[in-house]
């Protein structure tokens, strides 16, 4: 019996997808929206997400534009972002919200890029904690006679080269992203 590991893969991707998310949600000097992606305001009573209550636009390299559909809700936005501690300056005005991305220090790069070593890590151990279930599980199978000894070791192998595949794609992303973050 061949082991079946469409279940692993896809929590392979879903390991590579948080990956993805984290990097973009990183200030990385340039104006992205993804960066407030994790921003809750309080609105009438009750915490709900940046992008329910405003729109957000980019209005140029180093700017994003906030603006609420409720003007009262501008303090608050204004206080969430700055509870958030991003580095990212704020300012009010009659429309809304001026979200204003810093120059990049090389101080501030390096701090980046072992921010996204550590998201890399975080990656990896999830990659390996998967691994491990899945050949616990395969020797389990091969000790109830479910799968032969030739099996597990075809499994294995199978598995490695999964493993093998998802850790490349990561470090991709993670180069790709160090390059972007050093200039």
């Amino acid at each position: 019996m061949q082991y079946n590991f469409s279940n692993f893969k896809t929590g392979l991707k879903k390991v590579t997808e948080f990956l993805g998310k984290e990097y973009s949600q990183l200030n990385i000097g340039r104006a992205s929206p993804l960066v407030l992606d994790g921003i809750t305001i309080e609105s009438y009573g009750s915490y709900v997400s940046l992008n329910t209550v405003a729109s957000i636009s980019i209005e140029d390299p180093k700017t994003l534009r906030i603006a609420p559909w409720d003007k009262s809700l501008v303090k608050n936005i204004e206080k969430a972002i700055i509870a958030e501690n991003l580095g990212l300056s704020v300012a009010t005005d009659d429309t809304g919200i001026r979200v204003i991305f810093p120059q990049l220090t090389t101080e501030t790069r390096q701090n980046l890029v072992k921010v996204l070593k550590e998201k890399l890590e975080e990656a990896r151990i999830a990659v390996r904690k998967e691994r491990e279930n899945i050949w616990n599980e395969v020797q389990t199978q091969e000790k109830s006679g479910k799968m032969t000894e030739d099996e597990k070791f075809r499994a294995k192998e199978e598995l490695q080269k999964i493993i093998d595949d998802t850790n490349k794609n990561l470090e991709t992303s993670f180069e790709k992203k160090e390059r972007e973050v050093m200039g």
